[in-house]
């Protein structure tokens, strides 16, 4: 069952269109990739979904039905664009923001201590936000995000401004968050990221949502038919073997097992590698080469620009 759908997303500012007929559906429990360059629309998408702004047409779903006021309580939404009091003590905004998401002082001071001693910023606490590295800014904003412990969450570039450990931590806790039943929305450039954590995914472009689907359907559904062999024997007999029919893209003898690359013709072909590899080395592995999804956005919108003449 999905928690968030949006149906027929059109949001215009003057003579820009931000959004053009932009349909999403989020499953519960899932951490959902919203992906795109820079100005496709997509922080007009969180902002429509967070009630900031209305669509001009289409409508959001929210568990079922359409989404009212009073679900903004559901939600946490970490901007890009942070948003902490500078002069501000870091408690006292902590606090503030808890009892702004609906908690009691009492429920959101018991709530903050433990994630204070999470992240082990006690000593922060009476510190002011400007004495902060915006790493340490970032925590508070993440744990502010939070707190409530919303059904939804949404993170528009969560690793800004962290360090590797910092960053680590932070996916950790995105994680911990997924296990416990949040459903969560996860807005980055960071491809590596994407494939770490994302379950599903949608690729807006110029204002339209040009691909969606599961993860490992869509790196699957963009393989280039490029086979890797890793085998044991000599790597001349190898090259040998494909000198007739096959396109040898890559021989790596590095290591103990050498491996090769080989790009196919279709996928039907891939018993005759084996057929032509097996008797000059015996083979230990055989696997298709996936893409990764930084090639994926970058193949995916240069084509749909060109599709459309479209700049990149």
């Amino acid at each position: 069952m999905n928690l968030l759908e949006t149906h027929g997303i059109e949001k215009r500012y003057a003579n820009h269109l931000a959004l053009d007929d932009v349909s999403i559906s989020v499953p519960k429990g899932s951490i959902y990739g919203l992906l795109g360059p820079n100005g496709a629309g997509k922080t007009t998408l969180i902002r429509i979904i967070n009630q900031i702004t209305g669509p001009d047409k289409g409508e959001v779903l929210f568990d079922g039905r359409k989404i009212v006021p009073n679900d903004i309580f559901r939600i946490g939404y970490l901007p890009e664009e942070r948003g902490l009091y500078k002069k501000m003590k870091v408690g006292e905004q902590a606090l503030f923001f808890s009892q702004l998401k609906g908690l009691s002082r009492a429920e959101a001071l018991k709530r903050l201590k433990v994630w204070f001693e999470k992240f082990e910023i006690q000593a922060w606490w009476d510190k002011k936000v400007e004495e902060l590295s915006k790493g340490m800014a970032q925590k508070i904003q993440f744990m502010i995000t939070v707190i409530h412990e919303p059904e939804l969450l949404i993170f528009d570039e969560p690793f800004s401004g962290f360090d590797p450990i910092n960053a680590q931590l932070i996916k950790d806790e995105i994680l911990e968050l997924k296990r416990k039943g949040a459903t969560i929305i996860f807005s980055t450039h960071n491809m590596a990221s994407v494939e770490e954590l994302c379950d599903q995914i949608t690729l807006i472009n110029k204002s339209k949502n040009i691909l969606s689907g599961h993860i490992d359907t869509v790196r699957a559904n963009y393989g280039s038919n490029i086979f890797e062999v890793s085998f044991r024997g000599n790597p001349d007999d190898a090259k040998n073997a494909l000198n007739n029919g096959f396109e040898l893209i890559q021989l790596n003898t590095e290591g103990a097992i050498p491996k090769v690359q080989v790009k196919l013709q279709s996928e039907t072909d891939s018993n005759k590698l084996l057929q032509a590899l097996l008797p000059s080395v015996e083979v230990v592995s055989f696997n298709p080469v996936v893409p990764h999804m930084n090639d994926i956005f970058i193949k995916v919108v240069q084509d749909y620009n060109k599709a459309h003449g479209l700049k990149n």
